[in-house]
């Protein structure tokens, strides 16, 4: 996904707001699973959803206004039918350079119950063909 830093994505020290990075991965991860067939009205209709548990983020670098960035994100790991981890980079459009890192942790829930639950194979279709395996 491609980004142009305006105004309204600097905080008080004149630099991206750490919380913006994470609305761009959030954004990003919301497209790549629409992507795969896996949207919201999708997870309603089959009342499950996968909920992020934990999250970490690492910066490296500060953005600017007038900054161009590119948010990539890709699936790393699915596990017993219940959870699934996500990861992100934000980085420099001209430069390449790394400005932020993270990593997503879910789980799947039933969207009635609030509760973990196993996936329905709707889910298990869709993402686990999309899994980026390691070498």
């Amino acid at each position: 996904m491609k980004i142009l830093v305006e105004g309204e994505h600097i905080d008080g020290l004149g630099h991206v707001n750490n919380t913006q990075y994470i609305q761009w991965c959030e954004q990003a991860a919301w497209a790549h699973s629409a992507s795969l067939g896996m949207n919201l009205d999708v997870y309603q209709a089959l009342d499950r959803a996968m909920a992020v548990v934990r999250a970490e983020f690492n910066y490296s670098k500060a953005a600017y206004i007038g900054d161009e960035l590119v948010v990539g994100t890709w699936l790393t790991s699915m596990d017993n039918k219940l959870s699934m981890e996500r990861v992100f980079e934000v980085r420099s459009r001209a430069t390449g350079d790394l400005l932020c890192e993270g990593l997503w942790r879910f789980v799947c829930i039933r969207l009635s119950t609030g509760k973990p639950s196993r996936m329905p194979v709707e889910f298990i279709e869709s993402y686990a063909p999309a899994i980026a395996r390691s070498a």
